[in-house]
């Protein structure tokens, strides 16, 4: 298994386009591990459709973010 960190804050722009790149690579043996910072955009509504393991975690910049995903990762 394959684990995928993606730091989130507002970025509902993107973020369809990204979740939807992932989802839909043949391979399918991976977890998708979201560290969003409480956007206040439509982020977490477009989370809600996907499933992946959501952290609420306060904002303190990517690499906290990436860090932080990083040590609840499962994969390898």
């Amino acid at each position: 298994m394959i684990s995928i960190v993606i730091p989130t804050y507002n970025s509902e722009k993107y973020l369809k386009q990204c979740l939807d790149s992932i989802f839909n690579q043949s391979y399918k043996n991976f977890e998708v591990i979201v560290v969003d910072a409480h956007s206040t955009d439509r982020t977490r509504i477009i989370l809600s459709n996907y499933n992946i393991k959501l952290i609420l975690r306060k904002l303190q910049g990517e690499p906290d973010a990436i860090n932080f995903g990083m040590s609840l990762t499962t994969g390898n």
